[in-house]
């Protein structure tokens, strides 16, 4: 082999360890934005799950005081619950649209829905929607049955 054939072989080859340097790197980089944002997405659903699970219970926890004392019957007043629940929810910065509440007279349901802020993925227009539900019945002292 000759010095010509030599030179234009190391020509050819120069180059391909930067395109893998660069294809490595960003490989990790997307690595490291999952590990990171979608460790801040499950954070955040357990935040927003925290916080149905309390709504449900403020909400479970509004009996109507007047047929209690007349009948003795524990039975959630809906409109004092959902009004109870849009204060705590409020307090929480959780604006209308992102919750919603079905209250009734035996059991009240609180859905919280967001998106969570993802810093490095967001250069990929990467965004995690968070959901969480929570279901809630006034505590009589009795057994709840599963």
């Amino acid at each position: 082999m000759n010095r010509a054939q030599d030179r234009s072989r190391a020509r050819d080859e120069q180059g391909s360890a930067t395109i893998f340097v660069i294809g490595f790197a960003i490989v990790l980089f997307l690595c490291a934005g999952l590990v990171i944002d979608g460790g801040m997405a499950i954070n955040k659903r357990m935040r927003i799950a925290d916080d149905a699970e309390q709504a449900a219970r403020i909400g479970a926890d509004s009996i109507d005081v007047e047929l209690f004392r007349t009948t003795e019957q524990l039975v959630i007043s809906p409109q004092l619950a959902e009004q109870r629940i849009a204060g705590y929810m409020a307090d929480l910065d959780h604006p209308a649209g992102q919750w919603n509440a079905n209250c009734g007279e035996q059991q009240c349901e609180v859905q919280v829905q967001d998106t969570s802020k993802a810093y490095i993925l967001s250069l990929f227009g990467v965004t995690f929607p968070v959901r969480a539900s929570a279901v809630a019945v006034p505590d009589t002292g009795q057994p709840v049955a599963p």
